[in-house]
């Protein structure tokens, strides 16, 4: 039985990653997802919430669409990520698709880029699966970002092609 100490501290966790006026606010909401990965050149529309509940079959497609493209590895993505990735997406527009450029990244695939040069951590939050890349149809990024700024619900990055987010620390770049 869980004490009554350790489930305040939960709900103090709970709201301190994700507002009450969010939690509830999307709870009777259904949860859309339409992609377009563009290193698979796979498309993917898909409810993954709905009346409560979370579809399990159709997180299992969603994890495998946004997979390593480099190494076909799966991992499960953290659904406070694919949350705010709808949420982001449906204060731009609900029928917005989503241009996936990555999600989960394999250490392989993270070690390539770096000895390409690119600029990503070692430490990188895609090996955790708790961060995506994307960029929006229609909406310039420097909006995007701000968006997904608003949300204050962990990193925001504006790169030139895409935005990153992520639900670690709070932070901007």
């Amino acid at each position: 039985m869980i004490s009554r100490r350790k489930f305040l501290k939960a709900l103090v966790a709970g709201i301190t990653f994700y507002p009450f006026n969010k939690v509830f606010a999307s709870k009777n909401t259904d949860k859309i997802l339409k992609m377009f990965n563009l290193h698979t050149r796979e498309n993917l529309n898909i409810k993954y919430y709905s009346s409560g509940v979370y579809d399990p079959d159709a997180l299992d497609k969603i994890n495998y669409f946004l997979r390593c493209h480099y190494t076909n590895e799966v991992k499960e993505i953290d659904i406070r990520v694919l949350n705010l990735l709808c949420d982001i997406k449906d204060t731009a527009g609900k029928d917005k698709e989503i241009h996936i450029i990555s999600g989960y990244r394999s250490v392989a695939y993270n070690e390539f880029l770096i000895n390409q040069g690119r600029n990503v951590s070692r430490n990188s939050l895609h090996l955790q699966g708790i961060a995506i890349d994307f960029s929006l149809e229609g909406v310039k990024n420097e909006a995007l970002f701000g968006i997904a700024k608003s949300f204050a619900a962990g990193g925001v990055g504006k790169y030139t092609e895409f935005v990153h987010i992520d639900i670690g620390r709070l932070r901007y770049w």
